[in-house]
C-alpha cells in the first residue's frame, strides 16, 4: 500500500508540473502610449481597467518584407526655418528627429533643384545650352539643406538612407521652357542622366552619401501648380534603361532607382506593368516609389498588393506624405485628433472620386496608413517636410501644408504636434532589417502591425481609432501580457529579445 501510495503521488505531482509548465509565461515588456487624453509616447506602467479582453496572437514564424526605414524629408523650407531658430531650438529638432533620445529617424528624402516647399525656382544647372554641365553647381544649398543633412548625420547614431527626387529639370531642357509641366527634350536625354551623377558627386564632395533616386517626383503632373516634368511610364523606362541607368554605372555609381513616384491607386498598376514587364529596364529599376494623396482613408491594399506581386524581388516605398491643403493649429492638439482635416481632393477631385476625400483625423490618416503600408508590403514610409512655419510654409507657390513640427521663427518656438509622436511609434521602434512577422487580431476595430528587429526584439503597434478603452492580452509562443489601450490611441509594445524565443518546455 505504501508503493501505491507513493507511486499515486508521483503521478500527480508530474501532472501538476506538467500543468505548471503548459501555462502562458508572463512577459515583461514596454508600452508606449499616444492619445487624445494627452500621453505623448508616454512609457505606460498602469492602465485603466477594462472588462473584455482582445487577443493578439503575434507569429514570428510568419515573415513578410524587410524593412528600409521610417522618415521625413530634408526640404529648403525645413532647413531655411532651422536657420532662423536659436541654436537650442535647432538642435533640439535635429534630435528629436534623428537621436537617440528622439524618433531615431532612418530613411529620408530630399529634393533636386527646387519644389514648391522652397523659396523660389532654382537649378544645379542655370546656364541654358550648358550640354556637359559645366556649370553644374550645389550652391543654392550650402546655406540650408546640406547643412541640414550634416546635422542630423551628426548626432544619428545608426546613421539614415537618403532618396532624392527631381521636380523639375531646368526650364532650358524642356519643351515648354518652364519650370511647370511640360517635357524633357529628347537632346537632352544624356544631359539630364549626367545631371545625376553630378549631383551624387557634388554630395559626396560633401561628405553626404545618397541611397537612392526616385526618377521623377509626380511624373503625372500637378497641374501646372508648382514645378514639375511629366513622362509615360515608357518615357520613363527609355530614359532609365537607355540613359541614365547606363551612365551611372559607367560613372561608377551604386545607387538605388525608384520609378512612378505618384498616387498608389490604379494608375499605379499601368505603371509596375510597364517597369518590370520590360526585361531590360526591370534591371535597373529597384522599385517603385508611392504617394498617399489619392484618399484620406484607403490605403489601396489591392494596388500595393499587385505592385509587390509583380516584382516580389524590389522595393515599394512610401516617399512623400503630408496633411495638404491645411494651415497649421497651432499649440492645438485636439484638432489633430478631431475629424476637421480636408485635403486637395475635397475641392479639387473629379466627382466620381470625391468620396476618397472626406474630412478626416490627421492622427488617424498617418497611423491607419503606415499600418496598411506595412501590412501590404511597403518596406520603408516617409514624411514630407520635417519642419514648417505657422502658415505651413514657406513655399513659393502658396501651397499650405502641415509638418509635424511647426515653429514660430519671429519668436523662436517649437511645437511638437501629435503627428511628431505619431511617426515615432513606428520610426523610433521598427529599426531597420526588421522583418514584418504575422499576427491574429479578432478586432476588427484594431489596427495592428508587427516586425521584429535585427536584435530579436519584437515590436507591435495597436491603434485604436474607437472612442472605447480595450483590454489587450498579447501572446507570443508560451508567453502573455496584459493591458489596455485607451479610445483614440496609438501604442507601440516592445517585448525584448530575452522574451521573444519562450516555449513549452
Amino acid at each position: 500500500m505504501k508503493t501505491h501510495a507513493i507511486y499515486i503521488a508521483m503521478i500527480l505531482l508530474s501532472i501538476i508540473l506538467l500543468k505548471a509548465c503548459n501555462q502562458p509565461k508572463s512577459m515583461d515588456v514596454e508600452v508606449y502610449e499616444t492619445s487624445e487624453s494627452g500621453n505623448q509616447l508616454s512609457g505606460l506602467t498602469e492602465f485603466p481597467s477594462t472588462e473584455n479582453i482582445l487577443e493578439i496572437t503575434i507569429l514570428p514564424q510568419e515573415k513578410f518584407q524587410t524593412i528600409i526605414g521610417f522618415g521625413g524629408s530634408f526640404t529648403e523650407a525645413s532647413a531655411y526655418l532651422l536657420n532662423n531658430l536659436s541654436k537650442e531650438n535647432r538642435d533640439k529638432i535635429i534630435e528629436a528627429y534623428f537621436g537617440e533620445t528622439g524618433a531615431r529617424y532612418s530613411l529620408t528624402r530630399t529634393h533636386m533643384n527646387s519644389s514648391d516647399f522652397s523659396l523660389g525656382n532654382y537649378s544645379y544647372a542655370p546656364v541654358a545650352g550648358d550640354m556637359e554641365l559645366t556649370n553644374f553647381s550645389i550652391v543654392e544649398d550650402l546655406d540650408d539643406i546640406v547643412p541640414m543633412i550634416k546635422d542630423a548625420i551628426a548626432v544619428s547614431k545608426e546613421g539614415f538612407k537618403i532618396i532624392s527626387s527631381p521636380w523639375t529639370a531646368p526650364p532650358w531642357m524642356k519643351d515648354n521652357k518652364d519650370w511647370r509641366g511640360g517635357k524633357l527634350l529628347p537632346e537632352y536625354y544624356d544631359t539630364w542622366a549626367l545631371f545625376f551623377s553630378k549631383y551624387l558627386d557634388a554630395y559626396k564632395a560633401e561628405g553626404i552619401d545618397i541611397w537612392g533616386f526616385t526618377v521623377e517626383n509626380e511624373p503625372l503632373g500637378n497641374d501646372s501648380n508648382w514645378e514639375s516634368m511629366h513622362f509615360t511610364p515608357h518615357e520613363m523606362n527609355d530614359f532609365v534603361k537607355k540613359h541614365l541607368g547606363p551612365k551611372l554605372k559607367a560613372d561608377g555609381h551604386s545607387v538605388k532607382l525608384l520609378g512612378f513616384d505618384q498616387n498608389r491607386d490604379e494608375e499605379m498598376k499601368k505603371w509596375v506593368d510597364v517597369m518590370f514587364d520590360d526585361t531590360v529596364a526591370r534591371e535597373y529599376f529597384d522599385g517603385t516609389a508611392i504617394h498617399w494623396y489619392a484618399s484620406t482613408y484607403d490605403y489601396f491594399p489591392e494596388a500595393l498588393q499587385y505592385a509587390h506581386n509583380k516584382a516580389p524581388d524590389k522595393h515599394l516605398i512610401q516617399t512623400e506624405a503630408c496633411i495638404d491643403a491645411q494651415v497649421p493649429k497651432w499649440e492645438n492638439d485636439a484638432w489633430y485628433w478631431s475629424k476637421e482635416a480636408t485635403d486637395w481632393g475635397w475641392d479639387w477631385a473629379p466627382e466620381e472620386h470625391k468620396y476618397l476625400h472626406p474630412k478626416y483625423v490627421p492622427v488617424f490618416r498617418y497611423a491607419g496608413d503606415i499600418i496598411g503600408c506595412l501590412n501590404n508590403w511597403v518596406d520603408g514610409w516617409i514624411d514630407w517636410n520635417m519642419v514648417l512655419d505657422k502658415q505651413g510654409g514657406p513655399n513659393w507657390a502658396k501651397n499650405w501644408c502641415i509638418a509635424p513640427v511647426i515653429v514660430d521663427p519671429v519668436k523662436d518656438e517649437v511645437y511638437f504636434t501629435p503627428l511628431y509622436y505619431t511617426m515615432a511609434h513606428f520610426s523610433r521602434f521598427i529599426r531597420p532589417g526588421a522583418v514584418r512577422i504575422g499576427f491574429e487580431n479578432a478586432d476588427k476595430d484594431l489596427k495592428v502591425t508587427a516586425a521584429q528587429n535585427p536584435d530579436g526584439s519584437i515590436a507591435l503597434v495597436i491603434f485604436n481609432p474607437t472612442e472605447e478603452t480595450k483590454g489587450i492580452r498579447v501572446n507570443l509562443n508560451n508567453g502573455s501580457t496584459e493591458f489596455a489601450i485607451r479610445g483614440k490611441a496609438i501604442q507601440t509594445v516592445v517585448i525584448p529579445n530575452d522574451k521573444t524565443n519562450l516555449t513549452s518546455k
